[in-house]
């Protein structure tokens, strides 16, 4: 494992010290806990913006996969009406 070290301004460190003693947490184990979430929602976030600059490019992969969705769709629709 290796170690990071951080420096945090007053009001940061004293919110993670009200969220560890809430939590009953160590501040160490809360703010790695902190840190792996925000990266699980920056990654998120840059797969939602590629996805979307992908379809909105009209990529042929995008394109065929939205198609396939809409057949898949429309069978749904017609097996509805029988």
């Amino acid at each position: 494992m290796v170690r990071l070290n951080l420096t945090l301004d007053s009001d940061t460190l004293s919110r993670l010290e009200r969220h560890a003693k809430r939590t009953v947490a160590r501040r160490t184990h809360l703010a790695r806990d902190l840190v792996r979430e925000g990266l699980a929602r920056r990654e998120a976030a840059e797969r939602r913006q590629k996805l979307a600059a992908d379809y909105a490019a009209g990529r042929a992969d995008a394109r065929a996969a939205l198609e396939e969705l809409s057949a898949s769709q429309v069978e749904l629709v017609d097996d509805d009406e029988v």
